[in-house]
């Protein structure tokens, strides 16, 4: 019989994870779904992991393995291989509620059809509250950008529809980088169709500790190409004169990381970019900073 969602798990060197969102899947009160999980270029035991629960056979399992892409290169690839009507992604290090298949098709045989793209939930710290608030409750349907230029906060569980998500472009691959942020498509989508509003747990978050601030400003410093084709984009669709002016100054400071010669030219809005040029000179000096401060901080822990 064929399922209705996908839940697709891109993982890289997270068989310490891996089996906590497993079991969670096992537990699930429906079984209206199948688990894709993409490898991306692991050199753990995720293979050996994955391969022993497939001839378990207790749930339907899809395996993937690539060359490391990074994030966005690994939903590029969940999506070419999902054939259900809906897809979630969870995560490696996250894990789903024992009911949350259950609350995802229910709520979309339901509720949904042609005009939503899929729908919205929420996410919950792991042994903790909700990651930003609940819903309103009288808010039915919402666009992920609108919900929070609306004043929503923090990160909410993304289901969408598998026809409507590939209408899209792929994530770009920039070579020597593994980063480019996954909103850009949701973005895209949100001019397109709106998402119905879901106001139940749908996954239950651990924040790791290689997401630590050093982390993020090593981000930007290693995928500048990736960053500003992602700051160029979001400049296309954020509403406020103020927001797009930010966006700029983040253009900016990464297209100069990146060495690129043409980036006013090539901006969306080059009167913007301008003004934004002694901002974003300011903000790459600042990065280069913290990266060399975080890597000397790393250096003299280990060498201690």
């Amino acid at each position: 019989m064929e399922k209705t969602l996908t839940i697709f798990t891109p993982a890289f060197n997270r068989a310490h994870t891996l089996p906590r969102l497993y079991e969670s899947l096992l537990r699930q009160t429906s079984t209206d779904f199948e688990w894709l999980i993409v490898n991306d270029g692991s050199s753990d035991d995720t293979e050996v992991l994955v391969q022993k629960w497939i001839s378990e056979a207790l749930i339907p399992i899809r395996y993937v393995h690539q060359q490391n892409q990074g994030m966005h290169g690994a939903h590029n690839t969940a999506y070419k291989n999902i054939a259900t009507e809906l897809n979630v992604c969870i995560d490696s290090d996250d894990y789903m509620p024992d009911n949350a298949v259950e609350i995802i098709v229910h709520f979309w045989k339901q509720h949904g059809n042609e005009k939503y793209a899929g729908l919205i939930g929420l996410d919950q710290i792991m042994g903790g509250g909700l990651i930003g608030a609940a819903f309103p409750e009288d808010l039915k349907e919402t666009t992920l950008l609108g919900y929070y230029e609306g004043g929503g906060s923090g990160d909410k569980k993304l289901v969408y529809r598998t026809e409507i998500i590939n209408r899209y472009p792929e994530y770009p691959i920039f070579s020597g980088e593994k980063y480019v942020g996954l909103a850009y498509k949701y973005y895209l989508v949100d001019q397109d169709m709106p998402l119905l509003v879901c106001n139940e747990v749908l996954c239950i978050v651990e924040y790791q500790q290689d997401g630590s601030s050093f982390s993020m400003f090593r981000q930007y410093w290693n995928n500048p190409k990736g960053f500003a084709f992602y700051r160029k984009e979001r400049m296309k669709v954020v509403s406020s004169a103020k927001r797009r002016f930010i966006e700029n100054i983040h253009y900016v400071s990464s297209a100069l990381m990146a060495g690129e010669k043409q980036f006013i030219t090539q901006s969306p809005f080059p009167a913007y970019t301008i003004l934004a040029l002694p901002f974003g000179w300011l903000l790459k000096q600042y990065i280069g900073y913290k990266v060399r401060k975080g890597a000397k901080m790393n250096f003299n822990k280990t060498g201690s």
